[in-house]
């Protein structure tokens, strides 16, 4: 089987039944340490619900979420220009960011926009940053679904879990994601460095969870603190937003929305 990322030879390493009743093979590429399943013939079931009744962290990732793209943001980028949240969900986490000034759309092809209906993102309009969280893991094509997300900017914010050093066939990590079969591509560090150099950007990460790809280079300092020291990062917020005029988008999405004015 050849690597969805850098089409080098991957090597069978374990079997894992999926939904109780599917054993699919994984494959890891020798050149990137990439890590996918056989191709993915289960989704249609593994998707019968957007988002899986086993995922609990949706508002708590668009909460704490928030607070790292803001910091971000205030670190690295235009905090005036427009932003993407990719694989938005309920739409949560764009009215969040809104709520908090920053001018974001919502971008999912699977799940119903529940909370920033009149805030979806234009595939013909150009962005600052897009967010995607715990989206890499499902994608099926990544290096083309990536490819679509630098279409629409040219920096992506992203949450995707790094494996064990060596996953093996009596390795027990709950990121497979077992139960509901989405989680169908797994990344080493290796692999998104590589992903860097493809597309020609800077890699930024925690070494665990949370990283970026950005055009120019990003402080790896100001990055790590941002996403493992919330309160350094909302100290950093705090100083930053002093020197910004940006308010609540709320009331302003009101008028437009509604025409009235409060």
């Amino acid at each position: 089987m050849l690597c969805k990322l850098c089409n080098q030879v991957s090597e069978r390493i374990f079997e894992r039944r999926l939904l109780k009743k599917y054993d699919v093979a994984y494959w890891q590429c020798r050149n990137c340490e990439f890590m996918q399943t056989e191709e993915p013939y289960w989704l249609e079931e593994a998707y019968s619900s957007a988002i899986s009744d086993l995922d609990l962290g949706p508002v708590n990732r668009a909460v704490t979420g928030s607070k790292m793209v803001e910091g971000v943001i205030l670190a690295g980028f235009d905090p005036n220009a427009k932003f993407v949240d990719w694989g938005g969900g309920y739409g949560v986490f764009t009215r969040l960011m809104r709520d908090l000034g920053y001018d974001f759309y919502w971008r999912d092809r699977y799940c119903q926009n529940l909370f920033a209906k009149q805030f979806v993102a234009d595939a013909g309009s150009k962005y600052e940053l897009v967010t995607a969280f715990e989206v890499f893991e499902h994608l099926v094509d990544p290096m083309s679904e990536i490819e679509s997300m630098l279409d629409l900017a040219s920096n992506v914010f992203f949450t995707t879990l790094i494996p064990p050093s060596r996953l093996t066939n009596t390795t027990e990590w709950w990121y497979l994601a077992l139960e509901h079969g989405q989680h169908v591509s797994i990344y080493s560090i290796k692999s998104l460095r590589f992903i860097a150099e493809k597309f020609g950007l800077h890699l930024s990460t925690d070494g665990t969870m949370t990283h970026l790809l950005s055009r120019k280079p990003f402080s790896s300092v100001v990055f790590k603190i941002i996403a493992q020291h919330h309160k350094a990062a909302s100290l950093v917020r705090r100083i930053q937003r002093r020197k910004l005029r940006n308010q609540s988008l709320l009331m302003q999405d009101f008028r437009d929305v509604t025409g009235w004015t409060v």
